[in-house]
């Protein structure tokens, strides 16, 4: 939906995925839209160096998050935002849902 403003789909994704979860790393991005870890982080980085988004290590870890001193992010979260309103409840459910709880020992996967 936004390739056509970010340039390419894996921009849209990654900055999705870092409005619906806030953080996060190349490699869990990866694993979750099945794209090369190299193109998530050239996104990245193009995002980090313009000025978006913000990184620091966590141990051995890169994560990422929206720079809370960019100057357009109330309108970019607010595009967002809405771009959430119009993505099929299938996409939603097998990359933007992340299971926070532990699942009982006793239930079945």
């Amino acid at each position: 939906m936004l390739e056509a403003l970010f340039g390419n789909n894996t921009a849209e994704k990654v900055l999705l995925y870092l409005y619906r979860f806030e953080k996060g790393y190349a490699s869990e991005m990866s694993s979750v839209f099945s794209i090369p870890v190299n193109g998530i982080q050239q996104q990245l980085k193009r995002f980090e160096e313009g000025g978006v988004l913000v990184s620091h290590l966590y141990g051995k870890v890169r994560l990422y998050e929206f720079n809370p001193r960019y100057p357009f992010l109330p309108e970019l979260k607010n595009l967002l935002m809405r771009t959430f309103d119009f993505i099929p409840d299938a996409v939603l459910e097998k990359y933007y849902m992340k299971r926070t709880r532990p699942r009982k020992q006793s239930k079945s996967v």
